[in-house]
């Protein structure tokens, strides 16, 4: 999986863009008790090295690495003179809430920055002629976001003019732009950053990266994922319940994942009841003697029930594309859940047998919820080290995490690559594992 991610990566993709030399001294250095002799800030040369694994047989390239994240001695802004901007894109995802609110705290409390504005529904609200104008964000009016799902600022999807957004910043002052979402959100924001590179505004474009199908490349974990696992953990004993709980029944479960299956893998794992596991990156063959339907059908016939999850991308080539796209251009999907529901009702109705299929699609409840603990300690870190970056002059990157560390990436090192879960990595190696499934569907 990862050879797959950093396939063809150069080191001089990684180097990160500053907007200028950094004068400011940064406030931080006066936030450190005077016994910290061995304190010491993070330097533009600090890195995170991407190898960290040596196999003889498969050498790799050990000198990439990521510039490390962290409060630089020397700012690029200061503080009480610079106007921010924050805004949510994409579907709604656990944390969103927590990044905004970490995001405010730092810059107005460490740096001293008084004016930040909270853009509404993402790139449309950062337009002129938006019905919805920006907020004013304090530590008053994010004092008790963090507790609830969604974002307090909304979102919403589509690609908007990079010209007119750019205009907008201009006529608010707008020094940086912190843009929270996944990959579309980044590719609007690396059309941002070039739209004010080629107008000659300074302004820092930092991106935090944020979906729950974990599927951003050179990022290890982004925000929300481990909500939402934890939440379809819930459904997965639920639907185990169900199936449980009726003559030959099964639990069906569709969690989403459009190209990656990783919330489908890990919640199999976390549930530890589920019996297959279906995701887009392995294909699934329905039919013959040694493929899911007769495998179903084996495991129902011999324990009387089961539990399938199936990632809303599965099954794609086989119902075919829709022709249609949504606001984002990505393709809409057919839906996977119902199609395998018809395929099993129709193929016990064909051998005369009874079946009861409990169908749960919870894909909007795993990504509406607040953030559990641990991801709202990691949505913290990220807004933290979002508004360093932030206010040391960075632009064109987003936060990464490798390691246990959080590094800066530059938006075009991700440009071309995906990040999906390979049939041979050691986490579907696990699922397999886990559900006793086979390696592989045969007719």
């Amino acid at each position: 999986m990862l050879e797959a991610q950093t396939k063809d990566l150069k080191q001089e993709q990684l180097i990160v863009k500053n907007l200028g030399q950094c004068e400011y001294e940064s406030p931080v250095l006066h936030d450190r008790p005077h016994d910290w002799e061995d304190y010491r800030m993070t330097s533009d040369d600090d890195r995170i090295q991407i190898h960290i694994q040596i196999n003889p047989k498969k050498p790799t390239d050990t000198s990439l690495s990521f510039e490390k994240a962290g409060a630089r001695d020397k700012v690029f802004f200061n503080g009480p003179d610079t106007k921010v901007a924050i805004v949510t894109c994409g579907g709604l995802c656990p944390g969103l809430n927590n990044v905004v609110r970490q995001l405010v705290l730092t810059l107005y409390h460490t740096y001293g920055v008084d004016k930040i504005y909270g853009i509404r529904y993402g790139y449309a609200g950062m337009v002129s002629d938006s019905p919805h104008p920006p907020i004013l964000l304090t530590p008053d009016t994010v004092e008790e976001i963090h507790k609830h799902g969604g974002s307090i600022l909304a979102s919403s999807r589509g690609k908007q003019n990079p010209e007119k957004n750019v205009e907008f910043l201009e006529k608010l002052g707008v020094n940086i732009l912190f843009a929270i979402g996944g990959d579309g959100t980044l590719r609007g924001a690396t059309d941002i950053a070039d739209a004010a590179q080629k107008r000659g505004t300074k302004i820092g474009i930092i991106g935090i990266p944020k979906t729950i199908d974990n599927d951003i490349p050179l990022v290890f974990k982004s925000f929300g994922f481990e909500t939402a696992v934890e939440q379809a953990d819930l459904v997965l004993n639920c639907a185990h319940a169900e199936a449980r709980g009726v003559p030959n029944g099964i639990g069906l479960v569709k969690l989403m994942g459009r190209h990656a299956g990783f919330i489908a893998a890990m919640a199999t794992r976390a549930s530890g009841d589920v019996n297959f596991c279906l995701v887009p990156e392995v294909p699934v063959v329905l039919d013959g003697p040694k493929g899911f339907l007769a495998n179903l059908h084996e495991r129902v016939s011999t324990r009387n029930h089961a539990v399938v999850v199936v990632a809303e991308g599965a099954f794609q080539d086989v119902m075919g594309a829709t022709g249609m796209h949504d606001k984002s251009g990505n393709p809409v999907f057919n839906d996977a859940g119902l199609f395998l529901k018809e395929r099993i009702q129709q193929f016990y109705k064909d051998k005369g047998e009874e079946v009861n299929v409990k169908y749960f699609d919870p894909s909007y409840i795993i990504r509406s919820v607040a953030a559990n603990g641990h991801d709202a300690v990691f949505c913290s870190d990220l807004g933290r080290y979002a508004a360093h970056a932030g206010m040391s002059g960075k632009t064109c990157m987003f936060v990464g995490y490798w390691h246990g560390f959080f590094t800066h990436v530059p938006f075009n090192a991700i440009r071309g690559r995906k990040r999906v879960m390979r049939p041979t990595s050691s986490l579907w190696r696990s699922v397999l594992n886990t559900t006793g499934q086979p390696v592989e569907w045969g007719r």
